[in-house]
């Protein structure tokens, strides 16, 4: 079973930066995507940041130019670097690994970690 750990959550104030990791088990490489996802309470999940295996990203407008999502396959990790963070940011952070060659249907969710942007 595929395992994904995430941390680095917390409270901070606007304008701070934070760094969230997702940690995988097994070869991060046989993941399609990875993705970050975040849902406030009351609100649908929402998609944040994607990368995929050649590189590529894809982020929400809300956070285009702030964060940052990276992985380091030494370490089976993905990150998400946050910086300017703002109250509207407040959610809890979930990492996603989706889709292998084999079974592109493939979904699997951390535990998710909360991020609160407060004064």
């Amino acid at each position: 079973q595929v395992q994904l750990v995430e941390s680095g959550g917390g409270l901070v104030q606007p304008g701070g930066s934070l760094r969230l990791s997702c940690a995988v088990s097994g070869n991060i490489n046989r993941f399609i995507v990875m993705d970050w996802f975040r849902q406030a309470p009351g609100q649908e999940r929402e998609l944040v940041a994607r990368i995929n295996r050649g590189g590529g990203t894809n982020y929400a407008d809300s956070v285009k130019g702030r964060f940052t999502i990276s992985r380091d396959n030494a370490r089976d990790t993905v990150y998400l670097q946050m910086n300017s963070l703002k109250p509207e940011d407040t959610a809890v952070y979930y990492c996603h690994a989706a889709a292998t060659q084999s079974d592109p249907t493939f979904s699997s969710w951390g535990q998710g970690t909360q991020v609160t942007v407060s004064s």
